[in-house]
């Protein structure tokens, strides 16, 4: 007899991305001509001055454990950093590295957290924050994101949190915001300040696409004044640097906070590898040029994807906000077909034609207030985006290759109509 999971390990869900990755593994290891924009990773290489000094780091024997904390060539460069680039009155001491942004989803969690407590998430959501929350047997509060208000969190929803909620603790913010594009702006972020500033309420601020705005500017509300006591702002070199395989990223904070976010990683990941963390100080001190005119690159793509499947009937996308996604609403089309939004992705990846697919993400892999709509990762050359374009209208013209995937696969049939507004 084997030992019992865990209720949690039983029930535990998975960011949907990489589980759509692998099936568009498979398919191409199979032979078939995949277009993957299901996957939220760079198409770049690395910038420059990283990949050469993660090399030096190797052969200088910078390869043995290093403080919990971060080293401090690297601390001193995050601070300088996002003071210079938002504001954030940091220092050194206000700095922990980590492999990656997700995994200061889970530390927050575990450093402010208690069974019962009510978080404020909102919807469209990251999808592994729900986990993180459900770790510490606390409770997701869900408040939908709309299309008509650009997918920007409302104070009025964070207020009646506070007002109604049994036992409010937390609100995790994420703008540049990941599926939908949408930003949390300045003024947002000051009136959200002022509601929960000297309350009990911490904030998690999720900053993985802060160069990729293309209207404006990034902010973050760790520039509100006192701020620095009541959240977490996370970053990640995955996207402004091509960094994704190389697992860096930071949180800012409080000194407190950062603290107690350092015995975390001493008791968990014990550190951040010296040699990756020496690279990504060399990026944050030399190679904003190269990683500006890369975000332009990304820019393109987005421009390039949402005025294709905005010539799609039944598509509607916002014009380009933030992010390298798309987040078009295809309720219309969904409707018609009678398939849901995940199932319109699947289709689009492994049903409409034999020799050619699209992978994309359906809405609802983000929490159900994302059904009907779809996610277009734009991480593919140009000319890929555009078979992409061109393949959508003529798989929905197939509808009886869509009978079939439906018959095949009934679990995808819409029950009843996606609301079509918007």
């Amino acid at each position: 007899m084997s030992a019992t999971l865990s209720q949690f390990a039983k029930t535990l869900s998975v960011e949907t991305a990489f589980t759509v990755l692998a099936v568009a593994k498979q398919l191409k290891a199979a032979g078939k001509d995949v277009v993957e924009l299901e996957i939220g990773d760079s198409p770049f290489e690395t910038t420059s001055t990283a990949k050469s000094t993660g090399i030096d780091a190797i052969n200088d024997n910078q390869s043995h454990y290093c403080p919990s904390t971060g080293v401090p060539a690297f601390r001193e460069a995050a601070a300088r950093f996002v003071s210079d680039e938002f504001g954030i009155p940091a220092k050194a001491e206000n700095v922990i590295p980590g492999p990656g942004a997700k995994i200061f989803e889970q530390f927050f969690c575990e450093a402010f957290l208690n069974p019962g407590d009510g978080v404020l998430v909102f919807s469209p959501f990251f999808p592994t924050y729900i986990p993180n929350i459900e770790r510490r047997g606390a409770r997701a509060v869900l408040c939908p994101l709309t299309q008509a208000h650009e997918f920007r969190p409302q104070v009025a929803d964070i207020e009646n949190f506070l007002n109604t909620d049994a036992a409010p603790k937390a609100i995790f913010l994420n703008s540049p915001q990941n599926p939908t594009g949408g930003i949390t702006t300045e003024e947002d972020l000051r009136d959200i300040a002022d509601l929960i500033r000297g309350k009990d309420i911490a904030v998690f601020s999720d900053e993985p696409y802060c160069h990729m705005v293309w209207k404006g500017r990034h902010h973050s509300i760790l520039a509100q004044p006192g701020m620095m006591d009541q959240a977490v702002a996370a970053y990640t070199f995955s996207k402004s640097y091509s960094m994704s395989g190389w697992r860096l990223g930071f949180a800012v904070s409080g000194a407190e906070i950062s603290d107690a976010i350092g015995k975390m990683i001493n008791t968990s990941l014990s550190c951040t590898p010296t040699l990756v963390q020496l690279a990504g100080a060399a990026a944050l001190t030399n190679d904003a040029g190269e990683r500006d005119s890369t975000m332009q690159l990304f820019r393109e793509k987005v421009v390039l994807l949402t005025e294709g499947l905005n010539k799609i009937p039944g598509f509607h996308s916002l014009d380009p906000t933030a992010t390298f996604y798309v987040f078009p609403n295809v309720a219309p089309v969904c409707n018609e077909l009678g398939i849901t939004s995940h199932g319109l992705a699947l289709y689009l990846l492994e049903g409409a034609d034999d020799d050619f697919g699209v992978a994309c993400l359906g809405g609802e892999c983000f929490g159900e207030a994302g059904a009907g709509f779809l996610r277009f990762s734009c991480a593919e050359p140009n000319d890929r985006l555009q078979q992409a374009l061109d393949f959508i209208p003529v798989a929905l013209s197939r509808t009886d290759r869509i009978a079939v995937f439906l018959e095949q696969h009934p679990n995808h049939q819409l029950a009843e109509p996606y609301p079509t507004g918007t």
